[in-house]
């Protein structure tokens, strides 16, 4: 009997069964391993080669050493031709020390204050290459690492271009200083090349020039200064910045308790040392250090590295012109007084309307003895000098000159009180009188109608800076038109200077441009300007500036024989003289104030022979003598000349109507009735006169006396004529 097969289809059926086909989701799932292998192994080979690039650029990458870095190019200022120097930036000592011979005290501030963890990394800071990094995407200034040995790699490379290759440069450097040099050879290097400000390279320079001793002889107090003084050499003199240097200080010495190289008791012991008096080289001397010391602080402000501007061989055009500023110390010089000057201080600053390129300065008799600038020094009150400012703002809202204002004094408006210059009433005045003879009852009523918001807001725009001292914009009162705050003779300069460029306001500037070691192009000025008035309104205020000159109490620019405009200003007590004036090409800015030995302002009574020493005194000769020198071989220019009804004479009646027709709110209430006899009545606004021989003249050196006052013209039409000038109310 044959045994039964089982059926085929059955066998077959069983099989299929125990070999399931695979899902078709499995095949993405294998590409996907494919792909990930593939990128690994890009990023493994892309690894290797970028890791044998920067072998062979390491390999490749030259160690220099610190007499190499010490000898980079000095910078060089010129003046406004590029060709003539001006001066050098940094006056530059240099003496090597082994680190033997730095205190173990001064070796732990420097690293307390720059790199606490210097003998543990490897060079390089990734947390402070990812701060250059974003700092550089977002536009900043260029940076490299925050670590010792990127700050000597910078210092190495300092004069190569400031671009992406030379940061690669830097970080090779350091990197390879790691491999090649101990930790305190780099740390002795580093010591003896750091700038620490006052032109001194390398620490044993900076214990000279901070405490006249050598590096061995510091103590933790006066370590931790120069350890400070690092960060910023500039920003935190202690002739500029004291309380900045002090809190810097004391970060210095908690970060060193904080690391164990201090103890607490030693910390509570330690007092900010004494700093001796910087002392400026010869090369400084007179106006010259004035002038680089501002190149310098624009340089920072546009984010140069200190360093840099101290050796990294810039060439920078400056904007001083040569000749100009030679007139203005002339000027000072012979114009200026000659007794009784203790304490005196003479500020003169000249721009370039519609550039805002500072063409002169004078900031003081010597920067080698004093390093104050009189010039960009906010210190004294300007005076009738902000009236321009209140007749702008009253321009802008339709108000003529022949405006109708009250020139009583003692006058009251609004519950203020004030009084005139020598308590002189003038009765009823038009704006155009107001101004040539500086009438502050008539120009408070003006600024009471217009709003002090108004004449504030016209003396920001037009280059007055928001945080000039006294300028109280939370708290404006009455007394804002008649000049208590104080700006620098160099705001001033630069506020004049947009009335002359028709309304165009221009921000000041030292440097034309900056050109690196290897003559690439680093910076050029491009002026940066806005249109602060319309034109017809700037136009208007250099008419009626113009007529104070012709007609008022700027009588002395007459002497500079071409077309100008100008206002004085004194203030109350006599603590500061201001004259301010322009041409259509030049505006420039004059101001006197005298300090006590404590710094206090005090009266100027008494200076060169004079009882009152107003702004149509000594400050106007100084003016006119430098304006005349400094435009000698310029053409003579007309100022714009005003197309509306703000400057013309007004159309106003002469006989009350009958028929009720009001009269306009800036013509005087007519005095004749209809039936009366017809008036014969001047016209109160002459035509614009032509200098003359027969003007009068500033005062020469050594007057005993300032002009009469009667020699300023009076105005046709009644008030009787001023002094030469304004107070301001105590």
């Amino acid at each position: 009997m044959s045994t039964p097969r089982q059926p085929a289809k059955k066998t077959a059926n069983k099989a299929v069964k125990s070999r399931p086909a695979p899902p078709a989701s499995s095949r993405p799932k294998k590409r996907k391993r494919h792909w990930l292998r593939g990128l690994i192994i890009i990023f493994v080979v892309l690894a290797a080669l970028g890791v044998g690039a920067f072998a062979l650029a390491v390999s490749l990458t030259t160690v220099p050493s610190p007499n190499e870095v010490s000898t980079s190019e000095a910078t060089i200022v010129y003046w406004a031709d590029g060709q003539t120097e001006l001066g050098r930036l940094g006056e530059a000592t240099r003496r090597s020390v082994a680190l033997a011979d730095v205190p173990l005290d001064a070796q732990h501030a420097v690293l307390a204050a720059e790199d606490r963890s210097f003998y543990e990394h490897g060079g390089i800071s990734p947390l402070g290459i990812g701060r250059a990094v974003l700092n550089n995407l977002q536009g900043g200034s260029t940076q490299g690492g925050s670590t010792i040995t990127q700050q000597y790699a910078k210092n190495a490379y300092l004069t190569q271009d400031r671009s992406w290759s030379r940061k690669a440069k830097e970080l090779l450097l350091a990197f390879k200083l790691e491999t090649v040099v101990s930790k305190d050879q780099i740390l002795e290097d580093y010591l003896n090349t750091i700038y620490f400000g006052r032109g001194a390279y390398g620490i044993e320079a900076a214990s000279i020039a901070y405490f006249g001793t050598t590096v061995e002889n510091l103590d933790v107090s006066q370590a931790a200064v120069l350890a400070a003084v690092i960060k910023s050499p500039n920003g935190l003199a202690p002739e500029d910045n004291l309380p900045a240097l002090k809190a810097r200080w004391t970060y210095v010495l908690d970060s060193m308790v904080e690391q164990g190289w201090l103890t607490p008791q030693q910390r509570k012991a330690a007092r900010f040392p004494e700093i001796n008096e910087q002392r400026a080289g010869n090369r400084l001397g007179g106006q010259t250090g004035f002038l680089l010391q501002a190149v310098t602080d624009q340089l920072i402000d546009l984010g140069f590295d200190e360093t840099e501007i101290q050796r990294g061989g810039l060439r920078i055009t400056s904007t001083f012109d040569q000749a100009a500023q030679k007139a203005a110390t002339i000027a000072v010089r012979k114009s200026g007084p000659d007794a009784n000057t203790e304490g005196l201080r003479i500020g003169l600053a000249a721009v370039r309307p519609g550039t805002g390129e500072v063409v002169a300065m004078y900031a003081g008799k010597n920067f080698i003895d004093d390093q104050i600038n009189n010039a960009t020094r906010e210190f004294a009150q300007a005076g009738s000098t902000f009236k321009p400012f209140a007749l702008a703002a009253a321009f802008e809202q339709g108000v003529p000159l022949g405006t109708e204002l009250n020139g009583d004094s003692p006058s009251t408006v609004n519950g203020y009180t004030f009084s005139n210059y020598g308590d002189k009433s003038y009765g009823p005045v038009t704006l155009l009188q107001a101004t040539e003879f500086s009438i502050n009852s008539a120009y408070v009523q003006l600024e009471s109608e217009v709003g002090v918001d108004a004449v504030a807001d016209s003396a920001i725009r037009a280059g007055v800076p928001e945080t000039t001292p006294g300028l109280n914009l939370d708290s404006l009162d009455l007394t804002f038109v008649l000049g208590t705050a104080s700006p620098s003779g160099l705001s001033m300069a630069n506020a004049y200077a947009t009335f002359a460029a028709s309304g165009v306001q221009a921000e000041t500037t030292y440097i034309k441009s900056v050109l690196g070691f290897n003559g690439g192009l680093l910076y050029e000025y491009q002026p940066k300007t806005i249109a602060a008035f319309e034109p017809e309104i700037a136009n208007s205020v250099s008419y009626t500036l113009n007529k104070v000159v012709t007609d008022g109490t700027a009588f002395a620019a007459q002497k500079l024989g071409r077309p100008a405009a100008a206002k004085t200003g004194t203030t109350d007590e006599n603590k500061s003289a201001w004259f301010v004036g322009y041409t259509p090409q030049l505006a420039t800015a004059v101001l006197m104030a005298k300090e006590d030995a404590s710094g206090l302002p005090v009266s100027l009574s008494g200076t060169g022979g004079l009882d009152t020493v107003t702004g149509g005194s000594y400050p106007a000769a100084i003016w006119t003598a430098f304006m005349t020198a400094a435009l000698q071989n310029e053409p003579v220019l007309q100022f714009a000349a005003p197309t509306g009804e703000l400057t013309k004479a007004p159309d106003c009646p002469l006989i009350m109507p009958t028929d009720g027709t009001p009269v306009p709110s800036y013509c005087p209430t007519p005095s004749v009735m209809e039936f009366g006899p017809e008036p014969t009545v001047e016209a109160s606004a002459s035509t614009e006169p032509i200098p003359t021989e027969s003007a009068p003249e500033p005062i020469s050196p050594g007057d005993e006396i300032a002009p009469d006052p009667g020699e300023a013209p009076a105005p046709s039409d009644g008030p009787p004529a001023p002094p030469i000038d304004e107070a301001v109310p105590g």
